[in-house]
């Protein structure tokens, strides 16, 4: 009976609350802080903007799902929650979005979410959370770098030596350090940990000995090696490293030193050595080295039992 009695309350609870009429919105800003650009006044203006009004209409004529979905659209929030309260109110909960990069795109400049969500940046805002400056598209969006951002903002030596980020291409993504005179050529977004270790080693070994200013691009894209590029002279001195051995020091007498075209030329010798490697694995030519195998086998049989003949 105590069962019975609290479902008809609610029944009826909900049947008040749902003849009652909306006289009043509170909006709640959940994440708000000193840094905040999303006031409750803006999120009234917002719905005012697509045309919702809910002050007057019963409570039971608010579609609550519908209203959520109109306030996550904007590029502003990132979540939204409604509550239909007694006495007429509608409370609002929203939380505002939480940049974690800012990218500089031509003559524009957007913050970006975790989830790739974009607010355009304006004056009247400024975040501080590390800057990109490129293009991205929807195959190619900023979200695929926040990865190797957040490896840079946990190491406190790297935090304070990156001061940006310039993607030219996807294979060519330029970190530009505090220390003025260079930057880093960090390939693509892989393998990041074995690149900035590889960049570390750099500067503790070869820096000092060489010079700040010897070099103005120091490129960790490739696996094993640490290419320089020369500022005085187009030449570029290719440095061995060992990923198992951190210790590890260069072998600064005994380095490779080339033109820029040496080590071009070095690098298509390599990728056509791979693609030889790798057709050469195929089952076709596997089978066609057999059948040379066997006739040179065969051959070399004729030939000896040519010469027992002669022989006898």
């Amino acid at each position: 009976m105590l069962a019975t009695a609290l479902t008809a309350g609610v029944l009826w609870a909900r049947s008040k609350t749902g003849d009652e009429v909306c006289t009043r919105i509170s909006v709640e800003v959940i994440n708000g802080d000193s840094t905040s650009f999303v006031t409750p006044q803006g999120v009234l203006n917002d719905l005012k903007g697509q045309g919702i009004e809910v002050v007057g209409k019963t409570m039971g004529d608010i579609n609550a799902s519908e209203l959520e979905e109109a306030l996550k659209h904007s590029p502003y929030l990132e979540d939204a929650d409604i509550v239909k309260c007694q006495d007429g109110l509608l409370l609002v909960r929203v939380s505002q979005l939480v940049p974690v990069l800012r990218v500089f795109d031509g003559d524009k400049s957007y913050y970006v979410n975790r989830a790739g969500k974009r607010m355009a940046a304006n004056a009247y805002y400024h975040c501080d959370v590390p800057v990109i400056q490129g293009h991205f598209t929807t195959k190619y969006p900023p979200t695929r770098l926040i990865p190797l951002i957040d490896y840079v903002e946990k190491d406190s030596l790297l935090h304070s030596l990156v001061t940006m980020y310039c993607v030219r291409d996807t294979n060519n993504i330029i970190i530009v350090p505090d220390i003025s005179g260079h930057v880093i050529n960090m390939g693509n977004a892989q393998g990041f940990e074995n690149k900035f270790a590889k960049l570390k080693l750099f500067y503790n070994r070869v820096m000092p000995q060489r010079g700040w200013n010897t070099f103005d691009t120091i490129s960790v894209k490739w696996n094993h090696q640490i290419v320089a590029t020369r500022r005085a002279k187009a030449v570029q001195q290719v440095f061995e490293y060992d990923p198992e051995d951190d210790e590890q020091a260069p072998d600064i007498e005994t380095m490779t030193v080339g033109t820029a075209e040496d080590a071009k030329r070095a690098e298509q010798k390599e990728k056509s050595k791979k693609e030889e490697a790798k057709a050469a694995d195929s089952p076709k030519n596997k089978k066609e080295n057999a059948d040379k195998a066997e006739s040179k086998s065969d051959n070399k049989s004729n030939d000896k039992s040519t010469k027992n003949k002669k022989s006898n």
